[in-house]
């Protein structure tokens, strides 16, 4: 049981607050405030799970269908990032950049010609970082505002509204930057656009998690792996016990209100009981996989193993089927970080704007390999866990990978850099290059909530159909 105020004195000339807390579990919340009534004591209030029927998608085995999108930032060198011709099997050789993916290159495929046309700059000027990024999940054309922020639903979030209930998580946002929620970042644009890939609504980004210590915890909790399943029994148990008293305690105040405040009251109880319904809902999951690790330190000192470890908090998501939708920002489009450790000292952003320079053009396309390594190293490792079919979770998962700028030296947002990697379960062709024909990537987005079961999705952003030949 948790620890909670002291009673109403029984003075009733008593000056007393008209709102009264229940503190545990690391809440505090108040009933609300009534005039015929001094309430006692309360619990934390949740919103409601969100609603739906729909099933959650899977393969044709009937394993669960994954999806994620990862954002790299500041583009690609095209002449170095695309492969020479279209093709699959001994046709389809992969660029110098894309090389990394070779050990898993039977299950990506390069896909050209897709576009975000309003993330170019059309009456609104410079902003392209703030537009590539605010764009990339959402195809709409943003509001040039610091402070009236209007983007759209992301792709992720339109699929996790739909499938989300069937998971621990209705779905996982990571990055590899602290956020920034306020201010403007680029030529006029909200820092909101350049630090959030998701969006909620078209003013509720969703902010990414940048410390991997706090997303395991959010996954599987706190501590080492003998503590966290007594942890989470104990919350569990705290919180029901609390439940039950708040509502018995509720109900039996109700004859000293009057019609307004029973009215109130009663809004409350509805909410307790969807708490006791969210509740419910956890339990029939039992307890989270735990993947038998301790909690990983915070933030490490090195980029490279900041990267792999955010990776990796991915992969227990999607092998504990913790979640089924996840976005990853490596880093916000516009920035300047050094790679020192590659041997590329001079900022990424700088570079990008090499004006032909050749040595700028190679440092950023070493910069460009580099990141591409990080993401075949997540996917080696997809394909070495086993699914609950026996196929991998990279045969049964669908990846995006790409920025919201084609090439940083222009800013150009068409034919932008995409691998799309993993095999939907089967329903992709992939080990091959395919070029499409200046295409919405909204298509693209719409293709594959289709697959995911998200079947009320008629248009997306920009979007003018499904895009085939996938």
């Amino acid at each position: 049981m948790t620890d909670r105020i002291d009673p109403i004195a029984q003075d009733p000339r008593a000056d007393f607050s008209r709102r009264r807390f229940l503190r545990g579990l690391g809440t505090c919340v108040a009933l609300p405030a009534l005039a015929s009534w001094r309430p006692t004591g309360v619990l934390a209030a949740s919103a409601p799970a969100p609603g739906g029927a729909a099933l959650a998608a899977t393969t044709a085995s009937g394993a669960p269908l994954r999806t994620a999108f990862i954002c790299f930032p500041n583009g690609a060198i095209p002449s170095t990032w695309w492969p020479k011709a279209e093709g699959s099997g001994a046709d389809f050789q992969l660029s110098r950049t894309l090389e990394p993916l070779e050990p898993v290159r039977d299950l990506v495929q390069v896909v050209g010609g897709l576009d975000q046309i309003n993330a170019t700059a059309g009456p609104d000027g410079a902003g392209d970082h703030a537009r590539g990024n605010g764009t990339f999940l959402t195809s709409v054309r943003l509001n040039k505002s610091a402070t009236d922020v209007r983007a759209g639903v992301s792709i992720d979030q339109a699929i996790a509204r739909r499938i989300g209930h069937q998971t621990r998580l209705p779905s996982l946002e990571l990055s590899c930057e602290p956020g920034r929620r306020s201010g403007a970042c680029d030529s006029g644009y909200a820092c909101a656009y350049q630090f959030n890939l998701s969006w909620r609504s078209p003013t509720t980004p969703m902010a990414p998690e940048s410390n991997p210590r706090l997303a395991f915890e959010r996954l599987f909790g706190e501590g080492p792996p003998e503590q966290r399943r007594a942890n989470l029994e104990r919350r569990r148990q705290e919180q029901r016990s609390v439940l039950d008293f708040v509502m018995d305690e509720a109900r039996s105040m109700q004859r000293r209100l009057d019609a307004e405040d029973r009215h109130k009251l009663d809004q409350y109880l509805t909410g307790v009981r969807e708490i006791e319904s969210r509740i419910e809902k956890a339990e029939q999951f039992g307890p989270p996989a735990d993947p038998g690790i301790d909690t990983p330190p915070g933030v490490p000192p090195e980029f490279g193993e900041y990267v792999q470890l955010m990776y990796d908090m991915m992969l227990l998501a999607f092998q504990t089927d913790s979640t089924r939708v996840a976005t990853f920002l490596l880093a916000h489009d516009g920035s300047n970080r050094s790679f020192d450790f590659i041997g590329v000292s001079e900022g990424h952003h700088d570079l990008s704007h090499h004006q032909n320079r050749q040595d700028w053009v190679d440092k950023i396309s070493d910069i460009d390999r580099w990141y591409v390594s990080q993401f075949a190293r997540f996917l080696d490792r997809l394909r070495q866990t086993p699914d609950a079919d026996g196929n991998s979770l990279l045969h049964n998962s669908m990846i995006v990978y790409g920025s919201g700028n084609a090439d940083g030296n222009r800013h150009t947002h068409d034919n932008l850099p995409i691998v799309l990697a993993g095999g939907a379960g089967g329903a992709f062709t992939t080990g091959r290059y395919v070029r499409h024909n200046s295409e919405p990537m909204a298509n693209l987005f719409l293709s594959m909530a289709d697959l995911m079961g998200v079947d009320d999705l008629a248009r997306f952003g920009d979007s003018t159909g499904r895009l085939s030949n996938l």
